[in-house]
């Protein structure tokens, strides 16, 4: 019995999306985002009036790593922008829930911290999907 549930458990990780969010879901936990955070698309369109203290997070799945020419990132972020990172659901939604930790561990340095200072405990991987789903 034991061999056909972990059969049948891994069948449905393989055949299961490898990361799925809630956007509906992500818009609602990106009130927590706007005090720090804005999404305003390329031609000045808002569709999320924030604030400025990060970056705009308009098309930031699929952008690079601390490649917002209009902010200015800590040399631990920068580290891990060197390495060619790129923003997937499943990255945004790992540093959203530790960001010094994330930043640590791509950085490979034990001293780097992320500006950010909030943990989205739970929830990250809907606000990954909704920011994903705005530039679609």
């Amino acid at each position: 019995m034991t061999k056909f549930i972990l059969l049948a458990l891994t069948a449905a990780a393989i055949a299961g999306p490898a990361f799925a969010g809630d956007p509906a879901a992500g818009e609602e936990a990106f009130k927590k985002c706007k005090a720090c955070h804005s999404v305003i698309a390329a031609d000045g369109t808002e569709i999320q009036k924030g604030g400025k203290t990060g970056p705009n997070l308009y098309g930031v799945i699929g952008r690079a790593v601390a490649s917002d020419p209009d902010f200015k990132y800590g040399e631990g972020f920068m580290e891990v922008g060197a390495t060619g990172a790129i923003w997937d659901e499943a990255s945004l939604a790992a540093y959203v829930a530790d960001p010094t930790g994330w930043v640590k561990e791509k950085s490979g340095d034990e001293a780097s911290k992320s500006k950010m200072s909030f943990k989205l405990t739970s929830g990250g991987e809907d606000v990954a999907a909704y920011l994903a789903s705005v530039v679609q």
